[in-house]
């Protein structure tokens, strides 16, 4: 089981860049394998009233298909996704006003919450907004056989018993959301927990590097 587990926390290749985009406060675009996020995060700004919160921001979350209307999938995703930002985001320092993070879906061929997670997170440190820590998302598929895949293609998440995507906090390593469907026993949640964990140090430390390269060149 061992080997099993080192050979599944393989993660595609990823890349991203920021600032993008002009009219945005912050932009980048997140790249797993094939899939392929554009993300967009505009304010502090004005709220309606109907959405203000009178001691802290209010956070809304648009992930538009690459193809037609957004369904109750992505309404789904897009709870997923504001419910981390909203852990991760100082929102009190921003009262009755609102942060809105749009995801554009470029390319689907699998993990799409958790590069829509990584596509946010670098959009938020993009817009410079504060934060109490980072967050990644690990998307993990188990097989008919019993075994876990990390970062699964579009094929391997149809031909997986079960799939778990986990957002995970840069500082403590635990989970801040999980979304999961299909069928799986108590100790295959523990391990796909743990392996997304370990999965997550990749790409906290592709983060790193990201800001480094490009803080260097500004100087």
């Amino acid at each position: 089981m061992m080997e099993l587990e080192q050979s599944c926390s393989v993660l595609r290749e990823f890349g991203s860049e920021q600032s993008l985009l002009s009219r945005p406060d912050g932009s980048s675009t997140f790249v797993q394998g094939d899939t392929s996020i554009l993300a967009g995060v505009y304010g502090p700004a004005e709220v309606k009233v109907s959405k203000e919160i009178y001691d802290r921001a209010t956070v809304e979350v648009l992930i538009q298909p690459k193809m037609g209307l957004p369904s109750v999938r992505e309404r789904a995703r897009e709870q997923c996704v504001r419910e981390t930002c909203e852990a991760a985001l100082l929102l009190t320092l921003h009262p009755r006003s609102s942060l809105t993070v749009i995801l554009q879906v470029v390319h689907d061929d699998g993990s799409l919450l958790s590069c829509c997670l990584n596509a946010a997170c670098m959009a938020l440190m993009d817009a410079g907004l504060p934060m109490s820590l980072l967050f990644c998302g690990v998307t993990c598929a188990i097989s008919k056989e019993g075994q876990i895949i990390t970062d699964p293609s579009a094929q391997q998440e149809k031909e997986s018993r079960a799939l778990l995507t986990f957002a995970i906090d840069s500082v403590e390593r635990s989970v801040l959301m999980s979304s999961t469907s299909g069928s799986f026993s108590v100790h295959e949640l523990q391990q796909c927990i743990a392996v997304s964990q370990k999965a997550s140090q990749q790409i906290f430390q592709f983060y790193r590097d990201s800001v480094k390269r490009r803080y260097s060149k500004i100087q």
